[in-house]
C-alpha cells in the first residue's frame, strides 16, 4: 500500500464544517461558559458576605462610639456640669468640636438586661447610652429643658442608683441591623420623645448647642450617625458568648 505524504488536502465541506463547528463553540463560550463562571464568582462573594461577621459592618454592644446630629453637625457630649434649672443632672450638650474626649458613649442592653459583648444591635433594640467619662448614662424624663421648653435630656446615675428605665433609648432605623455607616433616630421608651437638637445655643458654653427630646417624629433634628469610635468585634473575645449583666 502506498504510504502518503504530507497533509492531506481539505476539502470544501469539510472547511464549511470546521468553520460551522468554531462559530458553535463561540457561541457556548458566550451563552454558557461566561455565565456560569460569572454566577460562580457571584456565589463565591454572596458566601464572603454571608459568611463575613456582622460586627465588622454593624454597631455591637460593649462599643464606645460618637454620635453625631446629622443636621446640625454636632456630636453627643456631656461632662461634669450640672443643670442650672430643671432636675440639676448632669447636662448633655451638642458639641461642633470633633476631638473631644467627653463625646464617646459605651453602648449597653436596655436597663435589667444582658447583652453579648459584639453582637451587632438591630433596629428596634433597646439600648443604653453609658457617658464613658463620667459613667452616666444618657437619659431623660418629664423635665423641662433649659433654652427651648422642650424636654430635657441629662446624664444620670450614681452608685446608689446606676440606672433606671429612664435610660432607655429605642434604636429606629430602616434595615435589620444599625448599621454604622446609616443615620438612626433614638427614641426614648418611657417618653416617647426623640432625640433631637433644640438649634438654640448656650452662651456660657462656646460651640455646644442644646440636646432636647423632640415628639415630632417628622423633625428634621432627629437623624443621628455613628463617628469615631471602638466597634467591638465578636473575634475580639474569645468568649464572646459570655453574658454581661448591666444593671
Amino acid at each position: 500500500m502506498r504510504q502518503l505524504k504530507g497533509k492531506t488536502k481539505e476539502t470544501n465541506k469539510q472547511k464549511k464544517e470546521r468553520k460551522k463547528e468554531f462559530l458553535e463553540n463561540k457561541q457556548r463560550v458566550f451563552t454558557v461558559v461566561l455565565p456560569t463562571i460569572a454566577a460562580i464568582f457571584v456565589m463565591i462573594a454572596a458566601y464572603v458576605y454571608v459568611k463575613t461577621p456582622k460586627g465588622t459592618k454593624y454597631v455591637t454592644y460593649g462599643s464606645v462610639i460618637k454620635l453625631m446630629n446629622v443636621d446640625f453637625n454636632v456630636r453627643l457630649h456631656s461632662h461634669d456640669i450640672r443643670y442650672g434649672s430643671g432636675s440639676g443632672q448632669q447636662s448633655v450638650t451638642g458639641i461642633e468640636v470633633k476631638e473631644d474626649g467627653n463625646s464617646y458613649w459605651l453602648v449597653k442592653a436596655e436597663y435589667k438586661k444582658q447583652y453579648i459583648r459584639g453582637k451587632p444591635i438591630k433596629c428596634n433594640d433597646i439600648i443604653r447610652l453609658e457617658h464613658v467619662a463620667t459613667k452616666k448614662n444618657l437619659h431623660s424624663h418629664l423635665v423641662t429643658s433649659p433654652l427651648s421648653g422642650k424636654q430635657e435630656i441629662s446624664a444620670f446615675g450614681d452608685f446608689r442608683r446606676p440606672s433606671d428605665s429612664g435610660d432607655n433609648w429605642q434604636i429606629v432605623c430602616q434595615t435589620d441591623f444599625w448599621e454604622r455607616n446609616d443615620t438612626v433616630m433614638l427614641k426614648h421608651v418611657d417618653t416617647n420623645a426623640y432625640l433631637s437638637i433644640s438649634g438654640r445655643s448656650y452662651t456660657h458654653l462656646v460651640g455646644q448647642m442644646e440636646v432636647i427630646g423632640d415628639y415630632s417624629y417628622n423633625s428634621q433634628h432627629l437623624q443621628w450617625k455613628t463617628m469615631e469610635g471602638l466597634f467591638v468585634h465578636p473575634a475580639d473575645f474569645k468568649a464572646h458568648h459570655f453574658e454581661h449583666t448591666e444593671l
